[in-house]
């Protein structure tokens, strides 16, 4: 009797698997994933996808965890590659070393999905710099996602496709910031010559690549319309940088610092995204040159990168998508 009823079991998970359409929606379930989706998020064919993330470590609260928990979802659908933090990584004094308990409160524990256990593209910001900047550098020694292998750096994608092929250049934007505004040099954080050392590392990484898309990512934005809109450190971080991406031609700047999401096109070739809303959310206002959307609202961006364009989906902390852009090239 029990053989028998062993053989009907079996024959009836055989016509499920291949035959009955009544039985597949229950049997992908079965089969592992529950995080839910995101309804309505849209995949682009072959592109290179990732999610964009900034000022957000705050042990769970001010819907850190809602928002990871989107991001989850998100990260499943697009099948993404990676994530990018925009730095603010942990409030309010980043991290003192690699054994400092943030990492498991505010990183490991909240950002569990399985989809978002994939290489994380950070930089750094100026809360982390209020303790151990280089902890989260060398906490790429110990974490297979955590890579942030100095406090400036560099990654290409598609190499070998011509077509497609990503610069990515991740900048350590507060010593620009603070040597602009006459802060002191110290031996350790804002060191003598270092400001001038990565802008020239910039323009070679810039003028050398062949890439057909060229994307930079630093904490501090050029534009924005939310608290620091007439802020002389957002003119001066312009000045810096912005005859570079110029010169350059840099299709995209993603930044943090401001806690909203906001996305800018000024005049010149550079879209700017500021996706600094991983926690907490303040009020934002459309930037009167080029605004084309802003929101004061916790959430995420995802970009997903074509030969042809660059699709940016933000996603707020109730899963829903809020704005859709397609950047042309």
């Amino acid at each position: 009797m029990k053989n028998w009823l062993r053989t009907c079991l079996t024959a009836v998970l055989i016509v499920g698997l291949t035959g009955s359409t009544m039985a597949q929606a229950p049997l992908v379930e079965d089969l592992g994933y529950k995080g839910g989706n995101i309804k309505g998020i849209k995949k682009l064919d072959k592109a290179l996808h990732f999610l964009v993330i900034g000022d957000w470590g705050r042990n769970g609260e001010n819907y850190q965890k809602e928002v990871a928990a989107g991001m989850g979802k998100a990260a499943h659908d697009l099948d993404a590659d990676f994530i990018i933090a925009t730095g603010d990584n942990f409030y309010p004094y980043g991290v003192a070393s690699t054994r400092d308990y943030h990492w498991i409160s505010s990183f490991e524990s909240i950002y569990r999905a399985q989809s978002l256990h994939v290489r994380w593209y950070p930089v750094l910001g100026n809360h982390d710099y209020a303790s151990n900047p280089d902890a989260q550098v060398e906490y790429s020694q110990i974490s297979s996602r955590w890579s942030m292998p100095s406090r400036y750096y560099s990654k290409k994608f598609r190499e070998g496709d011509t077509a497609n092929s990503v610069l990515i250049l991740f900048l350590d934007t507060d010593p620009i910031e603070k040597e602009m505004r006459g802060h002191g040099y110290d031996s350790v954080k804002y060191r003598k010559g270092y400001v001038q050392q990565q802008k020239e590392w910039i323009i070679r990484e810039l003028s050398q690549s062949k890439a057909k898309w060229k994307i930079v990512v630093g904490h501090h934005p050029l534009y924005t319309g939310g608290w620091r809109k007439d802020s002389k450190d957002v003119a001066n971080m312009k000045a810096f940088l912005e005859p570079l991406f110029h010169q350059y031609k840099v299709d995209l700047y993603i930044a943090g610092h401001e806690h909203h999401l906001e996305h800018v096109k000024p005049a010149g070739p550079t879209h700017h995204i500021i996706s600094g809303a991983g926690s907490e959310a303040r009020p934002v206002q459309l930037h009167p040159n080029g605004g084309k959307f802003a929101i004061g609202t916790q959430g995420f961006a995802t970009f997903s990168v074509t030969g042809k364009e660059i699709l940016v989906q933000f996603i707020d902390y109730k899963d829903q998508i809020i704005h859709t852009a397609s950047l042309p090239k």
